[in-house]
């Protein structure tokens, strides 16, 4: 009970050197790949649901938008995994971290922003100051829609951290409730233990969840610019 709450949330270190880099590495030797001509179910089930996701994402975009599409799978499925095994006890999930999380949004956030400027120039700029606006408003609405415009990668990764950093928080509060009240009140500890594995599943859920929506709000921005 006297552990640090945020404990969890400190980047590990291997005698001294980060070891996030590692953490980070590991997610993707976990995606089963196949040498075989007929795949078994699970390599079957996995590109079924890979290319359900691309689809869904993919169906809005025109070609030059469409040569994305590796990169948004990748990002989703190093993000869902991620989060997957941060759920595991005595893990640690880099997504937690608002730093990888800004390394993840910024570049991506301004890959698509310079691919409008430099393909659609008149559409990008005209995003600044809507048509029919009133000449005493124009310099506030350029203002408000610039910071707009720059606000939205910390949008994304800040959306993500909290998101991922709440379940995490919680989670640990109801599973030391549980431990703590096992010695106290058995009925009670059964109750909070109950809770604890409904929070789990949500939190499975959350982590796909938001996996999805980061990945899909970089494809609208891809799509506004392309």
């Amino acid at each position: 009970m006297n552990e640090n709450l945020f404990a969890s949330f400190i980047a590990p270190t291997i005698l001294g050197l980060p070891a996030a880099v590692l953490i980070i590495l590991f997610p993707p030797l976990l995606i089963p790949t196949s040498k075989y001509l007929i795949n078994n179910r699970l390599i079957t089930t996995q590109q079924w649901l890979i290319k359900l996701t691309s689809k869904q994402m993919m169906t809005m975009h025109n070609t030059k938008g469409r040569t994305w599409s590796l990169m948004l799978v990748s990002l989703i499925i190093f993000i869902a995994t991620t989060n997957l095994l941060g759920l595991l006890p005595h893990s640690f999930t880099p997504t937690t971290q608002l730093s990888m999380n800004l390394a993840m949004a910024i570049p991506l956030w301004a890959g698509a922003v310079i691919m409008g400027f430099r393909s659609k120039i008149k559409n990008a700029l005209a995003h600044f100051l809507p048509q029919g606006t009133p000449t005493p408003l124009i310099p506030m609405l350029i203002i408000i829609e610039t910071i707009s415009l720059l606000i939205q990668p910390m949008a994304l990764a800040v959306r993500l951290t909290a998101n991922i950093t709440a379940g995490h928080l919680l989670m640990h509060l109801i599973g030391s409730a549980t431990l703590a009240m096992s010695t106290i009140n058995l009925p009670s500890t059964l109750i909070i233990f109950t809770i604890l594995i409904l929070l789990t599943i949500l939190e499975i859920a959350v982590a796909l969840i938001q996996a999805y929506v980061f990945t899909l709000l970089v494809s609208l921005y891809l799509h506004d610019n392309t």
